[in-house]
């Protein structure tokens, strides 16, 4: 196999006056790409949508979730108030969501779960990135813990409140399979139990957690690597923690920046850090496709199921491309995510995250009503278990300028008195 037109398409266009056109995609599919007609449902009946595919309805129910549009004011890498530049967990999400659909055309694969697995895979992100789920998850570690792909799954099947009929958004259980297991089948070690959500969900529908997802949730996986590790790069450089010359010794990025200066001889700086980031996307991209057409030859997957059982991810950076990003990803641990700037962060996380989460639990009639309720109706006064998880869905759930705005209310003894 060498180019996309090699991969033999299944007709979704020919649909007969007896098939509904919401079972239908605008474009053809490869064999083993997930078809809108042949999902296996939703967690909930309902019926279908009269002008919509079920991936279609998925994709735009994640757009208008609340947990969306908070992703605006969390962090990326650098909290929200340093620069109106730098990217957000929003506009990183976006980013993510437009690779992934340019793959997925490619590769003749359903576009529409693509683009929402990306757009919902960071939805359970807690304020200020990392730093803020390393110290959410050290508060929880007593509750049954907490990690930030489960809370997306929370979000997405229990948190966001917007239909009378059911809780959570009620999307597809291919959309639900991209969410948890885009990484990879889920694998515990000796002696670990599910998280806690997933546990839960489990009950209801089987995920197949042993298996791999479709090929559009590993299409969004590694959209997500190629949009950060690029993105993380340019940010890097506005906020001048290293310079370009220091990138010119990383395999990757030597060689673009070379021929970018070369074909762009008396261009500004600011236009050589463009072209580089937008040529080193289009490399990743072509490598990720050259490869995927390759495992896809060797596995030959005539259906979804195929794909599901391989021994192995299909959509993967070659070897000698996984050798170079892991090499970006090690330049950028050590000059950005551990930048002094970003560790005096830490220093503030490490008391907004554990003050809010002791506060609240020691006296959860300081939560807002309604999380008031929530404690509750969950039985949280007597077991410490269920309300430990309503407080970490309430932080969790915060952007950073509402937990900061919260930690001062609570904790600045003049907040309310100036």
């Amino acid at each position: 196999m060498t180019d996309a037109q090699e991969i033999e398409p299944v007709n979704e266009n020919e649909a007969g006056e007896d098939q509904p056109a919401y079972n239908y995609c605008a474009l053809p599919l490869a064999a083993y790409a997930c078809r809108p007609d042949q999902s296996r449902g939703r967690l909930y009946e309902e019926p279908d949508s009269a002008s919509r595919t079920c991936f279609q309805r998925d994709r735009d129910r994640i757009i208008h979730a609340s947990a969306f549009r908070r992703l605006k004011y969390k962090t990326q890498v650098f909290v929200y108030h340093e620069g109106d530049h730098y990217r957000t967990r929003l506009s990183h999400t976006l980013e993510v969501s437009q690779i992934a659909r340019s793959i997925a055309r490619a590769l003749m694969v359903n576009e529409d779960l693509a683009e929402g697995v990306a757009l919902a895979h960071d939805l359970g992100h807690t304020p200020f990135a990392h730093i803020g789920e390393e110290y959410l998850s050290q508060c929880m570690k007593q509750y049954d813990g907490f990690e930030h792909n489960d809370q997306s799954l929370r979000v997405i099947t229990k948190l966001e409140r917007k239909y009378p009929g059911w809780p959570g958004l009620n999307l597809t259980w291919e959309m639900l399979e991209g969410v948890v297991k885009h990484n990879g089948p889920v694998k515990l070690k000796e002696g670990q139990k599910l998280p806690t959500t997933l546990a839960d969900i489990q009950t209801q529908t089987d995920l197949r957690l042993d298996t791999y997802a479709s090929i559009e949730a590993q299409v969004a996986a590694i959209s997500d690597d190629i949009a950060y590790n690029n993105h993380d790069v340019e940010d890097g450089l506005r906020a001048d923690m290293f310079e370009l010359k220091d990138l010119e010794e990383l395999q990757l990025m030597g060689p673009i920046i070379s021929h970018v200066q070369k074909t762009w001889p008396e261009v500004s700086e600011h236009y050589v850090i463009q072209e580089t980031i937008r040529e080193m996307i289009g490399a990743m991209v072509e490598d990720v496709l050259i490869e995927t057409k390759k495992r896809l030859a060797e596995v030959n997957p005539k259906n979804v199921e195929d794909v599901r059982k391989a021994d192995m991810q299909i959509v993967a950076f070659s070897p000698d491309m996984y050798t170079k990003v892991e090499e970006l990803r090690a330049f950028l641990h050590k000059r950005m995510y551990r930048h002094f700037t970003v560790n005096r962060i830490w220093i503030k996380v490490e008391r907004i995250i554990p003050d809010l989460f002791n506060t609240f639990m020691k006296h959860y009639q300081l939560l807002p009503v309604h999380w008031q309720q929530r404690v509750e109706d969950a039985g949280g006064l007597i077991d410490n278990i269920a309300q430990a998880r309503i407080v970490c869905d309430y932080i969790a759930g915060m952007t950073d300028r509402y937990a900061i705005r919260e930690h001062e209310k609570l904790f600045d003894l003049y907040w309310d008195l100036r």
